[in-house]
């Protein structure tokens, strides 16, 4: 049942994107090799994953065992090279025998994974997160900034002017300006025009 409820909201957010992007076919949008990175979960699962596939259902122990190889694969040092397993053991704080053992059967501990998470500056879950999970949580800031673009009011939902709207200190005039400056966003050119307006107004409820 978890299984299929992360399935679902993956689903959910994959059709979001879908939306605000107006595009059907998601790897158009999306960087399936970025999210691979991101997530540690191989490429092609993650383009079957975005075409609304399910990936392979492995032990928990063998996908950790995974994700560390490919963090050793993917992760270069600043001069290029690969990291070496005595890097990565002290970064876990464990010795290179443990971490050869943990490459061959067993898992970090969380709290050896948790180090190995902020060595890395991995995404939280990043070695312990099933797939549909992993992904859903990564798509979460490209969701948010799809559908930022593709609404032309965004950028009026301020946590300031939703906070003025919830207490009621937005006057008639105020609330009036505010469409008609929200209509000028849609249409260039109209902002002078609004502001104008809205002055003007502003001015004839100030005389007495």
């Amino acid at each position: 049942m978890a299984a299929d409820d992360a399935y679902a909201r993956l689903a959910g957010t994959l059709e979001r994107i879908r939306h605000a992007s107006g595009c059907a076919r998601l790897t158009d949008v999306l960087d399936a090799q970025g999210l691979s990175l991101e997530t540690g979960i191989p490429e092609p699962a993650v383009r079957t994953l975005l075409a609304g596939g399910r990936a392979e259902t492995i032990p928990v122990a063998q996908r950790v065992r995974q994700r560390l190889d490919f963090l050793r694969e993917t992760r270069r040092r600043d001069d290029g090279k690969r990291y070496t397993l005595e890097e990565i053991a002290a970064a876990a704080g464990v010795t290179r025998q443990t971490m050869s053992e943990w490459r061959k059967k067993g898992m970090p501990s969380l709290e050896s994974a948790d180090r190995l998470r902020r060595f890395f500056l991995l995404p939280p879950g990043f070695f312990f997160a099933d797939e549909p999970e992993a992904l859903h949580e990564a798509l979460q800031q490209r969701l948010h900034e799809l559908e930022y673009k593709s609404d032309p009011l965004g950028q009026l939902r301020t946590p300031e002017i939703l906070r003025l709207a919830a207490r009621g200190f937005v006057s008639p005039s105020g609330v009036r300006a505010m469409a008609q400056w929200a209509e000028a966003v849609t249409r260039p050119g109209e902002a002078d025009a609004a502001s104008q307006d809205h002055a003007s107004q502003d001015h004839k409820e100030r005389v007495p």
